[in-house]
């Protein structure tokens, strides 16, 4: 039986026995039963996994040593599943204390499988938004990088704190605006396009752009902004009318 296939008192046994059970694991660090729920089939399984491991380093701050040491005993292991999960709990700590594990996303950024590589961007997000300034100072190291696919990977990764503090990651955004490769352009453009339909965004992004020379890209951006916010018209500050009149006084 699947995560969601219990009902809602059910999942949260599961979910605390998952949890305890994980913590067990780490204090005594012979890792007994962790494995078979960070390789589950069932993602929502792995999501409790490392859920739980997020709730065991706030609730016992002195366990990172451990947990730290259970996540190098994982990392390497040829289940992509497994290093997904672990990814993604490093995510949960890296909200408040993004040093300790700095090291997995410096790893799982060149992982193998899509899987590992799609959680950093996950994590990045969700650590960028609430703990920016370790997270973007090291995105900043890989916003050239000779691969183009990792340009993309930190471009996309980067978008979740635009949408609330554009400011913070516009100046980084405009240094891909001349990258020659589709796929990192596109992302770039992507990005502009889901900052631009949060409120108190617009007008940000918009002024931004007016000094960013590729005028080809700007031009994408501004009909990516106009049509994101048809596409995400229950979701978005402005109704489309209104973000065309706004562009429009700008001068676009």
């Amino acid at each position: 039986m699947s995560f969601y296939e219990l009902n809602k008192d059910e999942r949260a046994v599961l979910y605390l026995e998952i949890k305890n059970k994980i913590e067990a694991d780490i204090i005594s660090g012979k890792y007994k039963v962790s494995f078979a729920f960070f390789a589950d089939e069932d993602t929502y399984i792995r999501k409790a996994a490392y859920i739980g491991i997020g709730k065991i380093f706030k609730e016992k701050p002195n366990l990172l040593p451990s947990i730290i040491q259970l996540f190098e005993f994982y990392f390497s292991h040829p289940d992509f599943k497994v290093r997904q999960t672990i990814i993604n709990a490093a995510g949960e700590i890296g909200k408040t204390n993004f040093e300790s594990v700095e090291q997995f996303f410096d790893k799982g950024l060149f992982d193998e499988h899509h899987s590992p590589r799609n959680a950093v961007i996950g994590s990045i997000k969700k650590m960028g938004e609430v703990n920016p300034k370790p997270v973007l100072n090291w995105a900043k190291k890989y916003l050239h990088h000779e691969d183009f696919e990792i340009r993309r990977e930190i471009c996309h990764g980067i978008e979740l704190r635009g949408r609330t503090h554009p400011e913070d990651i516009l100046d980084m955004l405009k240094e891909l605006e001349h990258d020659k490769k589709k796929r990192v352009s596109s992302t770039l453009v992507h990005v502009l396009g889901q900052i631009a339909y949060k409120k108190n965004c617009l007008e940000t992004v918009l002024k931004h752009l007016k000094n960013w020379e590729n005028s080809n890209l700007v031009k994408e951006a501004i009909d990516e902004i106009i049509d994101v916010h048809h596409r995400y018209r229950n979701f978005a500050f402005y109704t489309q009318e209104e973000a065309k009149i706004i562009i429009q006084k700008v001068g676009y």
